[in-house]
């Protein structure tokens, strides 16, 4: 009876070994199928995606960058007199004339100053109306004593001739006669001398004021000036325009010569755009131009590109070609387009959401059944504001899934439903 149990031992034995065997052998199959066998694609909607076309054709290569509408004509406007601030008038946005006060300043030692110059002044003329006036008299003295000698002279001319017609018959005597020759004489003389007199009078009396006038006059000009400084103290824009800034608060002391203001004129406008480093690179001056407003799209030009990088951006100047569309103000937020060059028969198709020029990317090429789409290397070209120039990878007519897959990174193909 031992015997028996032995044999039916080995043969338990025997059979556990070969399920293990078989059992291993199989998980091992299992595993190597698994591995061999293909992920399932997964499944995109198609309405959720970006599908374009490639094409053949001409396009434009351009740039784009957010900017501002800024004025061509700029004036700082700056206090012309020292003083301190006493009310504001105007405000940014308002549109201003050449004479609207923009501020009013307070100055108590310049309004002195003027009341001071002004009476110096009003006294200069007071003294000069009564030099005048001492020196007019003087003049008429002078013309009474020529009018009373030549009065005298025509009574003593009546008088020589009485004795020369008394001395024909012998009616006077010759000392009579010589007596009256010589007082017509004495007094004709005496008019000669008193006219070069006076004549003489008048000329010191014209020199005398204009000294005295010219005293006047520059006590006058003092007194003009210090008053054109007082009415300084009403700061004016000086130019029509929209005023732009207010640089002082009320209360604030100023001096002469500083910038309180700017006025900008808002019917010459240029667009300042800002393109990337790496874009502006290819924009020349002349190239063209389009400036979106948000309200209107205007033409221009490129008028200048700033030499320096700031902040990753280039500044390039676009001189505006058509008319201002309604609500065009400075500051203006706005988009420009420059043209840099047009491409003639190339390969292309509209932007990807990533990808540089020159790198290569992977873009879901659809399968000419259009049920799903395969991941294929495509060497991007030339990169413009909306389009692409395709190297290689693509050819025209392929369909291209454009927008962004990067959460089907782990797979190649993907089923569109």
């Amino acid at each position: 009876m031992d015997i028996p149990r032995k044999n039916r031992a080995r043969r338990r034995l025997i059979l556990r070994i070969v399920y293990t065997v078989v059992i291993l052998a199989a998980a091992g199959a299992i595993t190597l199928a698994l591995r061999n066998m293909k992920l399932a694609a997964p499944t995109v909607e198609r309405n959720s995606v970006w599908i374009n076309t490639v094409k053949r054709g001409n396009i434009k290569i351009e740039v784009r960058g957010a900017g501002t509408l800024v004025p061509e004509e700029l004036r700082w406007v700056a206090a012309q007199a020292s003083g301190r601030v006493e009310r504001r008038l105007a405000q940014p946005g308002a549109f201003v004339q050449p004479d609207t006060v923009l501020m009013e300043l307070s100055n108590p030692q310049l309004e002195q100053q003027v009341l001071t110059a002004q009476s110096d002044w009003k006294s200069s003329e007071s003294d000069f109306t009564d030099y005048k006036v001492k020196l007019e008299v003087d003049d008429l003295n002078a013309e009474a004593v020529l009018a009373r000698l030549e009065s005298d002279y025509s009574t003593a001319k009546m008088k020589l001739e009485a004795q020369e017609n008394l001395a024909k018959w012998g009616l006077t005597t010759d000392l009579d006669l010589r007596q009256a020759k010589v007082a017509a004489d004495n007094l004709s003389n005496q008019i000669g001398l008193q006219k070069r007199l006076r004549e003489k009078n008048k000329e010191s009396i014209a020199a005398q004021l204009a000294i005295r006038q010219r005293s006047v006059q520059k006590l006058r000009a003092i007194y003009e000036l210090e008053r054109s400084q007082l009415e300084q103290l009403k700061v004016r824009a000086g130019v029509a325009g929209v005023l732009q800034e207010v640089k002082v608060e009320v209360g604030k002391q100023i001096g002469a010569g500083t910038d309180v203001a700017r006025v900008a004129n808002p019917a010459k406008l240029k667009a300042e755009v800002k393109i990337m480093e790496t874009q502006a690179k290819d924009v020349q001056i002349g190239q063209t131009a389009t400036i979106d407003t948000r309200n209107g799209i205007i033409p221009g030009h490129v008028i200048r590109k700033d030499p320096t990088v700031l902040g990753g951006f280039v500044t390039v100047d676009v001189a505006l070609e058509g008319e201002l569309p309604k609500g065009a103000i400075p500051d203006l937020s706005i988009d420009g387009i420059i043209e840099l060059e047009r491409l003639n028969d190339v390969v292309y198709v509209e932007r990807p959401t990533q990808g540089q020029e020159g790198s290569t990317i992977g873009l879901f090429k659809l399968t000419p059944d259009g049920k799903e789409a395969v991941r294929t290397q495509v060497t991007l070209g030339r990169v413009s504001v909306s389009t692409v120039v395709i190297k290689k990878g693509l050819n025209p007519g392929d369909r291209v899934i454009l927008s962004d897959m990067s959460a089907h990174d782990a797979v190649d193909r993907v089923r569109l439903n």
